[in-house]
């Protein structure tokens, strides 16, 4: 296999390790599912999701463009450095939840979820080393009309 053709997820992790063995100070920022500002991201979700065969109850952990720049602000303080961190808002939202937000339609489903792990991520590090989200839910982000 050559370079070009790792696949993105191993080829993040690969960049993660050479990172963290470089020598330099440093921090890694992962982003969940990123949305706002009109971008268009939250409104291809559930095609997108669909296509995968993703049940309606599954959880996506969000981040709002507007604290991706609150999380790197607070990584140049250099209250993150030496970690690895998930930049996430509070709260997983379903994909069923994500399509009624967006005006698209996912049918709903009785069966239950195979894997409930895949879609959220744990934000609880980078809490702890200051990051409050200023966009806390896609539905506060909703309410603010920051779609």
């Amino acid at each position: 296999m050559t370079e070009r053709s790792i696949p993105n997820p191993a080829s993040k992790i690969l960049a993660e390790a050479d990172l963290k063995a470089s020598g330099l100070n440093w921090s890694i920022l992962r982003f969940g599912f990123v949305y706002g500002d009109k971008d268009g991201h939250l409104e291809s979700a559930p095609g997108l999701m669909a296509n995968w065969n993703w049940h309606p109850a599954q959880t996506l952990s969000l981040i709002h463009h507007r604290d991706i720049a609150t999380a790197v602000k607070l990584a140049l303080t250099g209250a993150i450095d030496g970690h690895t961190v998930n930049v996430v808002d509070e709260a997983p939202t379903s994909i069923y939840e994500i399509a009624q937000i967006v005006g698209a339609s996912y049918e709903p489903s009785a069966e239950p979820l195979n894997d409930p792990w895949t879609g959220p991520a744990d934000g609880t590090l980078l809490r702890t080393l200051g990051f409050t989200p200023t966009v806390p839910t896609v539905y506060q982000a909703q309410r603010d009309g920051l779609l």
